[in-house]
């Protein structure tokens, strides 16, 4: 891993449609008819859940449709379910709560590259409702809460711990050529069906288009922020949703294209392109940060964040994983599947 790419870790994707707790109101609440596979506590966990997480995962990484396999996913999820459970019985002992403001931000930030009509289509294929949706986005909010409160906030790393990372991963930090830091806006006189941009503005022909990345580039003189110009107009699918960020790119990624080459070269960091015409495209570029080439020192502040912030959220996981287990040792679990499962001397009849 080359030490740019250390640096482009910055930006955390969304929340997933698909999220792996669909605990929600329905498993606090018994509902008759519906069949329970796991109890934590005396609360229900219903194979409708597990089947409905199973469905989504399937229809994103389509998998071998063997009745076995199948059935060793569904407990995989059935125990994450359960996992999830014991958090939020966790969070609630210890009455960490999550206000409806903080709510409405997270689900602003998951709404944001679709259309009203895009995303209720989502989620309607998907098969979970507005109120679904809030429920996981709260429980998913809760979760954070605890784990900053018992494990983030614990992890310490020491000065000879970087040391020690640093000295093992020292071709991790040198950097073969001159790399850049890239944000983009982009305007194509094509329509295109995956633009996802805030505005849902899309260029529909040369005129359209070269009207747009005028308009744009004046907003920019304005002072408007580049990654909110992006965000709201950008048209490429990729970078939008996130103010435009291309991470770090090669110098040689340019080679081919003189113009684009002699625009970053002359950039600072900070400063943002006039508009560079493409065949087929306008793009203005923002320079977030250059690495010239070479090997980076233990001595460099930068080396020594980004080692440290590797070296915590390796902890944290290890830290996570264990408290988890703890929490679960507390816990009253029955697991009805792999009762069933057991009893069927691993038959895929189990979960019929």
């Amino acid at each position: 891993m080359s030490f740019s790419k250390y640096f482009s870790r910055g930006i955390i994707p969304a929340l997933a449609l698909a999220a792996m707790a669909l605990t929600g109101s329905c498993s606090r609440h018994g509902t008759s008819g519906r069949e329970v596979w796991a109890r934590v506590d005396g609360t229900p966990i219903y194979r409708d859940q597990a089947e409905a997480v199973y469905r989504r995962r399937i229809a994103a990484l389509p998998g071998s449709d063997k009745p076995e396999q199948a059935l060793s996913f569904k407990l995989n999820i059935l125990n994450q379910l359960i996992d999830h459970q014991i958090l939020l019985e966790r969070a609630a002992q210890l009455q960490i709560t999550v206000s409806d403001q903080e709510v409405d931000a997270r689900l602003s930030q998951i709404r944001s590259p679709y259309s009203a009509a895009d995303f209720r289509s989502r989620l309607a294929k998907q098969g979970v409702t507005p109120g679904e949706l809030r429920q996981q986005v709260r429980d998913e909010i809760t979760i954070q809460k605890l784990v900053q409160k018992e494990i983030t906030s614990n992890v310490n790393v020491t000065p000879e711990e970087i040391a020690r990372y640093y000295s093992r991963n020292k071709a991790d930090f040198n950097v073969p050529q001159t790399e850049y830091h890239l944000a983009q806006i982009l305007v194509t006189p094509v329509p295109d069906p995956q633009v996802r941009n805030l505005m849902n503005d899309d260029a529909r022909n040369a005129h359209d288009a070269a009207r747009k990345i005028k308009a744009l580039q004046a907003l920019l003189e304005t002072g408007e922020s580049f990654a909110k110009v992006a965000e709201e107009y950008s048209e490429d699918p990729r970078t939008a949703p996130g103010g435009g960020d291309m991470g770090f790119l090669a110098e040689s990624s340019f080679s081919s294209d003189r113009t684009v080459a002699k625009a970053l070269k002359s950039l600072k960091t900070g400063q943002v392109s006039g508009v560079i015409r493409e065949r087929s495209a306008y793009r203005i570029f923002k320079l977030l940060g250059k690495e010239d080439a070479g090997q980076r020192s233990l001595s460099d502040a930068r080396v020594q964040d980004t080692i440290r912030r590797t070296l915590a959220d390796e902890k944290e996981e290890v830290l996570k994983a264990a408290y988890v287990e703890t929490l679960r040792n507390q816990a009253h679990v029955v697991d009805y599947l792999a009762q069933g499962i057991i009893k069927d001397n691993g038959a895929a009849s189990a979960a019929r």
